[in-house]
């Protein structure tokens, strides 16, 4: 089977690739303009933008592919283009959404994937909703082969922790050097994180499986740990003991506003999932990797590597003066 993957170097989409060159059945080849420093050893390269639709109808025209993911498609523009570009020319598209699509915050404490949808908190999440609308009505109307898969927060090269994460070293460095950190809310509302890797067992599993065509899943862990946990078990891979300061959402945001709609509309909530879904359809699909272990391996490839080290100074200071704000009001009052 032909596959073809619209970015394919990334943080997720990596690990994906990697498992599915291990795959006998499968012909990986991305679609890159070339510009990442991640190379993919084993995959076909086709140089293009998928932003020049008809360079790109060009080069892929000969051939049929078995599967299409894009990993980088954000807005109903770029799922139109795509249905535009691949209509019978795939057995299967995937749409890479996101569980923030999930009713915010949400009614029941297990999500499955017929929870219902809507986010008003962050327009990043809203424009998903909309992507996943456009794609069921060309399935309705011209029988368009989607499967939509939604990612909750998956790591493996970023570092999932909500305030100095991600591609910043800043929250690291600050435990490093015994400064505080803030976790928001009272770090007690629980949270589910997946290792890319385990992610990659799932929707491996997926691709061009006939009968995920017309579906929609989420793929998580199933292990659930508090915020506080979170951070506890990086500062073990550390060895130190973050010195956490609990700081409501809401006034985080009002300082911080960037993190408004990742906080209030995602990480604020409690988030746990069902993935009995994902587990009928791909049996051999299991999470094995839990997070404390997990995320020593990513902090240790963060330590052997200065210029991934990338410590932000605006957001180390904002850290700084949200919680001067807020311990000098809080414990103000106490006095």
């Amino acid at each position: 089977m032909k596959v073809l993957f619209i970015g394919g170097t990334g943080n997720i989409s990596g690990a994906v690739s990697r498992l599915a060159l291990r795959r006998p059945d499968m012909e990986l080849h991305l679609l890159t303009r070339g510009k990442s420093r991640t190379k993919i050893d084993g995959a076909g390269c086709i140089a293009g933008d998928i932003n020049d639709p008809e360079t790109v109808k060009e080069r892929i025209k000969q051939t049929h592919w078995g599967c299409v993911v894009n990993w980088i498609a954000f807005n109903p523009p770029d799922i139109q283009r795509d249905i535009e570009i691949f209509s019978g020319n795939t057995d299967q598209y995937f749409f890479i959404s996101s569980a923030s699509v999930y009713e915010t915050p949400p009614p029941r404490p297990f999500i499955t994937e017929s929870s219902p949808t809507g986010n008003p908190h962050w327009r990043y999440s809203r424009d998903k909703i909309r992507c996943e609308e456009v794609l069921n009505r060309a399935y309705r109307e011209k029988g368009f082969p989607f499967t939509i898969v939604r990612l909750s927060l998956t790591y493996d090269t970023v570092i999932p922790l909500a305030i100095g994460g991600f591609h910043e070293y800043t929250v690291i460095d600050r435990m490093k050097k015994g400064k505080k950190v803030i976790v928001h809310g009272d770090g007690t509302s629980l949270w589910t994180v997946t290792h890319a890797e385990d992610f990659a067992r799932g929707f491996v599993g997926l691709m061009g499986n006939p009968h995920a065509v017309g579906h929609a899943f989420h793929i998580t862990t199933d292990e659930v740990l508090t915020w506080n946990r979170m951070y506890e078990f990086a500062g073990d891979a550390l060895g130190v003991r973050p010195r956490i300061v609990h700081i409501p959402s809401d006034f985080i945001v009002r300082f911080m506003p960037a993190l408004f709609g990742s906080l209030m509309g995602d990480k604020s909530a409690s988030a746990m999932f069902d993935n009995s879904k994902i587990k009928r359809f791909v049996p051999e699909f299991e999470a094995v990797i839990p997070f404390k272990e997990g995320i020593k391996t990513t902090i240790a490839r963060f330590e052997a590597d200065p210029d991934l080290q990338i410590v932000n100074p605006d957001t180390d200071g904002l850290m700084d003066r949200v919680i001067e704000l807020y311990e000098s009001a809080f414990y103000g009052k106490l006095d």
